[in-house]
């Protein structure tokens, strides 16, 4: 009745529990980009399905899990349309932050005229010095706060914020 990653997660907690290890709380991860990413009904017709995936979209923590759950999406619905193409783009923005331990993305409006479309704004993240320096390499009009955490990277016009933000992390804060 309570669906099987739900039953997998309730086994883990109680073995932990009965270990007495501590039980790992998924970190909130607030992501505000304006892309069109969503699970249609004519996708998936079932409304609990849909909750369902949001819910196991919600607390990914790696691309091997959002390819997992691209992989049950194309056996169970069919091929996967855009609008959820980019919801799993979303995703693996949201298994870099929970990498990286950055909680909120938020793209804006940037400031127009022959400035950039668009802009990210990340935080919590914190840069070493040579980090820093391959920061202003690679992004040079990108504008790093440590005194709030805080870093910003202007978005081509066009450009699709979720699928370039995990490239620029990747390519800013490799995985080990």
């Amino acid at each position: 009745a309570v669906g099987y990653d739900l039953y997998c997660q309730m086994v883990t907690e109680a073995v932990a529990e009965l270990k007495g290890e501590p039980i790992r709380e998924p970190a909130e991860i607030k992501i505000d980009t304006p892309t069109d990413a969503h699970l249609s009904a004519d996708y998936v017709q079932k409304e609990e399905l849909r909750l369902e995936a949001y819910r196991r979209l919600a607390a990914v923590t790696s691309d091997a899990e959002v390819d997992d759950i691209a992989r049950e999406w194309e056996d169970r619905y069919g091929a996967i349309p855009e609008s959820a193409k980019a919801l799993l783009d979303v995703a693996r923005l949201r298994a870099e932050c929970a990498r990286l331990g950055i909680t909120e993305v938020a793209v804006v409006a940037g400031d127009g005229f022959m400035g950039p479309a668009f802009k990210a704004r990340l935080t919590p993240v914190e840069l070493k010095a040579s980090q820093d320096v391959r920061l202003k390499r690679i992004a040079p009009k990108a504008v790093y706060k440590p005194e709030i955490k805080m870093l910003e990277v202007p978005m081509a016009k066009g450009s699709d914020p979720a699928v370039d933000l995990v490239s620029f992390l990747r390519h800013l804060l490799p995985p080990e």
